[in-house]
């Protein structure tokens, strides 16, 4: 027994950590030995493996974060164009068949030459971040195109050798589930390329206004140039920024000819430097001015025809194009600001004071809503005036109570007028109570259904119901039951044309000869000073363009309309407030002639 125990306490000595060393004086003591710091280094890497094999084991491929999802709304003119994009990232997904092989290969020599070789991992790069840790500096260092994904949309930003493992284990597992198509096709759309853009497609708007399949290859270095850093490289921002801009825009074209993605022929006729917009003009993401009211219509009327909710819509990644004509809407909107700037003084006349104007235009051929004024500032005035019902209007409801009595030969009832007016374009949730009031304009219709009724009397009585939305993609895929609705014969044309007759007297009443002798024939209808409604119109259509405009005064936070009594002055035996919206009108339709 004793000779066994004597065995165990010299193993017991033979494993005892000789630390300070035994034998050696002065600092010597406190010095490894080369057996102590070998077996320091296999626990360490033992330790590692182990925790590298843990977070291995535990990390998902499905764990994408919330930022990674969320994609913007983009709203587009209907010259295709970008209106507006609506969210709160700048991001538009696009797939790899649209982003052009000379921008994939300027991202690829200049942020990871091996992508499509190595496994998804530079060790160059971890040992890098390792070295950083032991100095106390972030936890960084040279990330492939998978790792800088993995980041984008399975991690967060923050440094550290937590995140910086998982970040090189998800890329393993990436690179051993994902093709390099799907991983850089990732990478394109998690990116940040500066000026609010996150993904290709908002970084080619942002910089040059087009879609991400429309850049060629100066350009394409340039986004390649800024991925190193937008605030560092974005052209725009100083005279600094231009020129390491232009000096990282050509080490991108000179790296390609470097590793073969490019000739020296071709790399040659690169010499101008390809100058981004403005930065001011790349902030397509506000809803100020007229465009949160045209996306308001747009998201009614997508939420009207396909079933999509408001929440659904909300969540983004929908290309929506739109009818809107820009040309029409800026001419609008300045023409409204410009003449109620020269009649209305809101500081010197109290009745001045809360008018609002609301107006839009209309295609007869197709029932395309053009332009619309919704009102000063859609992120200030919140209610759209173009498309809110609650304004009365008048006697512009004369043509319908005519086309009733013309259809039937004889005075129409209530009910008769009620009826021509639905058929030709205008809600039946506007029409007002059947009462011995109602031909006399108690309904309260929008301007834009004013608009769109009016012109089914301008196309012989053939009515196409308002639309504003062509098209709506989602993830690549079209959304049903958009586009151009079907017309339908909703008034016999000898009956439309007859109205339209009498409506031409009410605009040669109207208008002034020079403006008729510039549009040419107008139908119109209008309020007028007599008029007991507390608002007033001008609705007027040509073959081409039917356009109509309300001016009324309400208080916000308060019901009802205020009285229009006195608004801009009395002029002649017409007040000023009744004859603003043909002034809205005359000087916009002839402006865009």
């Amino acid at each position: 027994m004793i000779p066994r125990l004597r065995r165990t306490a010299g193993r017991a000595r033979r494993f005892r950590v000789d630390y300070p060393r035994r034998g050696h004086g002065g600092l010597r003591r406190y010095v490894p030995s080369w057996r102590q710091l070998l077996c320091l280094a296999l626990l360490c890497f033992g330790a590692l493996a182990v925790l590298v094999g843990y977070v291995y084991s535990t990390v998902r491929i499905t764990d994408v974060n919330a930022t990674a999802r969320t994609e913007a709304n983009v709203y587009y003119w209907a010259d295709g164009t970008q209106m507006v994009s609506v969210g709160d990232i700048n991001r538009q997904n696009v797939p790899l068949s649209d982003i052009p092989p000379v921008l994939q290969n300027a991202v690829v020599a200049t942020e990871n030459a091996t992508f499509y070789t190595d496994p998804g991992f530079s060790l160059r790069g971890l040992a890098r971040a390792v070295v950083n840790m032991a100095q106390g500096e972030e936890v960084q260092g040279g990330s492939t195109i998978t790792q800088q994904y993995v980041k984008n949309t399975y991690l967060t930003q923050d440094q550290t050798l937590e995140r910086k493992l998982r970040e090189l284990c998800l890329s393993v597992k990436l690179s051993r589930n994902l093709s390099k198509q799907q991983i850089l096709q990732g990478y394109f759309n998690t990116s940040w390329f500066g000026r609010n853009a996150y993904g290709v497609q908002a970084a080619a708007v942002a910089y040059y206004g087009v879609d991400a399949k429309e850049l060629d290859a100066p350009r394409s270095a340039l986004l390649a140039a800024v991925l190193k850093g937008g605030d560092l490289y974005d052209p725009s921002l100083s005279e600094a920024h231009h020129r390491r801009a232009e000096a990282r825009w050509r080490y991108v074209l000179d790296r390609q000819v470097e590793l073969g993605f490019m000739s020296k022929e071709e790399r040659a006729r690169y010499t101008v430097f390809p100058e981004p917009r403005p930065r001011a003009a790349s902030l397509s993401t506000s809803l100020a001015g007229q465009t949160g009211y045209l996306v308001d219509v747009a998201n009614k009327y997508i939420q009207r025809r396909t079933g999509l909710t408001a929440e659904e819509l909300g969540r983004g990644g929908y290309r929506i194009r739109t009818t809107f004509d820009r040309a029409l809407v800026e001419q609008l909107e300045r023409t409204v600001e410009d003449v109620t700037a020269r009649t209305l003084d809101p500081a010197g006349r109290a009745a001045d004071r809360d008018v609002q104007v609301g107006a839009a235009s209309v295609r007869p051929e197709d029932g395309a809503v053009l332009a619309l004024y919704g009102g000063p500032d859609a992120t200030k005035h919140f209610a759209n005036n173009a498309d809110t019902s609650g304004v009365p209007v008048g006697s512009a409801f004369r043509p319908f109570v005519l086309a009733a009595e013309l259809r039937d030969g004889r005075d129409a009832d209530l009910e008769t007028v009620r009826d021509v007016a639905v058929d030709a374009g205008l809600l039946p949730q506007s029409m007002a109570e059947l009462d011995a009031s109602f031909p006399s304009g108690t309904s309260t219709p929008s301007a834009v259904r004013m608009a769109d009724a009016y012109a089914t009397f301008a196309t012989g009585g053939r009515h196409t119901d308002l639309y504003a939305v062509t098209a709506v993609t989602y993830q690549g895929r079209p959304l049903k039951g958009l586009g151009r609705p079907d017309g339908r014969q909703v008034l016999n044309r000898e009956v439309a044309g007859e109205v339209v007759e009498a409506m031409r007297s009410e605009a040669v009443d109207a208008l002034a000869p020079e403006t008729l002798r510039e549009l040419g024939p107008v139908a119109a209808g209008r309020t007028g000073a007599t008029d007991p409604q507390p608002a007033a119109w001008f609705v007027g259509s040509t073959p081409e363009l039917s356009t109509a405009v309300t001016v009324f005064r309400n208080k916000p936070g308060k019901d009802g309309l205020l009285s229009m009594r006195g608004v801009g002055g009395d002029s002649g035996t017409e007040r000023a407030g009744d004859v603003l919206p043909l002034q809205v009108w005359s000087s916009y339709m002839t402006t865009i002639q």
